[in-house]
């Protein structure tokens, strides 16, 4: 699998670049966002190695196609494979979420259970943003990369992770039934119960 690539851009287009390697073109699909951060062809993105452009990339192999996604940094590929893994999203629409902005800024509106942040994806109607949401509300502690500290209720430090007090908190997860045990779940019972 092409997991890294590191080269020069020789055509830039809407969706895609063709990234030469070793005189072999990669025809590599970015989001917008990266594509704004990308020299244009000729220019130099790092000084250090003239012309020279670096990519951690995603293959998608399928029966009839064999496509690349391309990210600046592993940050990015780590969020899109994230995303690419809910089911019904896949990678043309992981990468379109990709474009709506800044790692960080994405993160935080999906954190914040902000649906409208999906408006105009193809694809990804309201039903689906609020299923993306819920995954990656459940995968909380990847999305941030740290461990949660302050309780030893996981689903508590997770809710809190999202924004909400303590309080707040317990208060919903009071309200899930006892039976489910399951963290994910508890969380997901629990936005429910605070109207998320």
């Amino acid at each position: 699998m092409i997991s890294y690539l590191d080269g020069k851009i020789i055509l830039k287009r809407d969706k895609f670049i063709i990234l030469e390697v070793n005189n072999i073109g990669y025809k590599v699909f970015v989001s917008r966002a990266t594509l704004l951060k990308l020299p244009e062809i000729g220019e130099n993105l790092n000084v250090s190695a003239p012309l020279s452009v670096k990519l951690f990339c995603f293959q998608n192999v399928k029966e009839e196609a064999l496509d690349l996604y391309g990210f600046l940094t592993y940050d990015e590929l780590d969020f899109f494979e994230l995303l690419n893994d809910i089911r019904g999203v896949g990678p043309k629409s992981a990468l379109d979420i990709a474009s709506l902005g800044s790692l960080e800024k994405i993160k935080d509106r999906i954190l914040a259970q902000d649906e409208k942040i999906f408006e105009g994806i193809p694809g990804i109607g309201s039903k689906k943003a609020m299923t993306i949401i819920l995954e990656l509300t459940g995968k909380i502690k990847m999305i941030s990369g740290s461990k949660l500290k302050g309780s030893a209720d996981e689903a508590e430090n997770a809710l809190f992770q999202l924004g909400f007090s303590r309080q707040q908190a317990k208060d919903a997860l009071s309200r899930v039934p006892s039976s489910i045990k399951n963290t994910e779940e508890r969380v997901k019972q629990a936005l429910k119960n605070l109207g998320k």
